[in-house]
């Protein structure tokens, strides 16, 4: 092998290497999936708690801080594809979206309405999630 032989060969070499690498990476879906899994209250939002990039996330952070609930928010912010994907994978095409116990709720609306009117302190009691006491 000539030394031109082995230069031409090391683009293949990295090429195949992130191939290989990219097929071992969880896909979108799968990776939303295990968020939704990891923990009992899941927040898909813009930003963060602390930090929210958009009023609707703000909106849904401020009511479960209000009812005490401790939860998991992912900032779609950070990643286009969850961005796209959690859509996709809820088939609702808004942003946040509030997952309990693995099962999708609904966006800032739905939760708002269900916060005014008491039905959502009383869905996430009857799934078992705890509320802090301010």
């Amino acid at each position: 092998m000539t030394a031109l032989d082995a230069v031409q060969r090391r683009p293949y070499f990295k090429i195949t290497t992130l191939a290989k690498a990219r097929e071992a990476m969880p896909s979108v879906h799968d990776r939303i999936a295990e968020d939704v899994a990891s923990s009992d209250v899941v927040l898909f939002m813009k930003g963060t708690p602390v930090f929210p990039q958009c009023g609707f996330s703000a909106a849904v952070v401020e009511i479960l801080s209000t009812l005490g609930v401790k939860f998991k928010a992912v900032d779609v912010l950070k990643d286009p594809d969850i961005r796209q994907g959690i859509k996709d994978y809820s088939n609702w095409p808004t942003i946040p979206q509030l997952y309990v116990k693995g099962e999708f709720v609904g966006g800032c609306d739905i939760i708002r309405e269900m916060f005014e009117i008491g039905e959502l302190k009383t869905y996430l009691a009857g799934k078992g999630i705890a509320f802090e006491s301010a």
